[in-house]
């Protein structure tokens, strides 16, 4: 993998969502052997997109995971940094009136 350019690689992948009153989410878990870093895209082939309210469901797919270059992975720190900072210019100071 070079400076600019990406590479894509195709892993199986276990997908699960639950609606219940317990819980709402939907995970996936890539069966690969590598972590997934900042740049990085998952595209999930033929994955549910619900199911029913109280329902749980788990299944097999393949997902297409595009590597970052390192330039493009730089980038992406660099912009995610700079969005976190944008959080820290809250006031939690009294609302007046002017």
């Amino acid at each position: 993998m070079g400076l600019f350019g990406s590479r894509t690689v195709t892993v199986p992948c276990t997908v699960e969502i639950e609606q219940t009153p317990e819980s709402l989410h939907a995970h996936v878990t890539l069966d690969a052997g590598f972590e997934i870093e900042p740049g990085d895209e998952v595209q999930v082939h033929d994955a549910p997109t619900s199911v029913p309210y109280g329902e749980r469901l788990t299944v097999r797919r393949t997902a297409t995971v595009t590597r970052a270059g390192a330039l493009e992975r730089a980038w992406t720190k660099l912009i995610a940094h700079l969005e976190l900072t944008e959080l820290y210019e809250v006031s939690f100071s009294e609302r007046r009136k002017l």
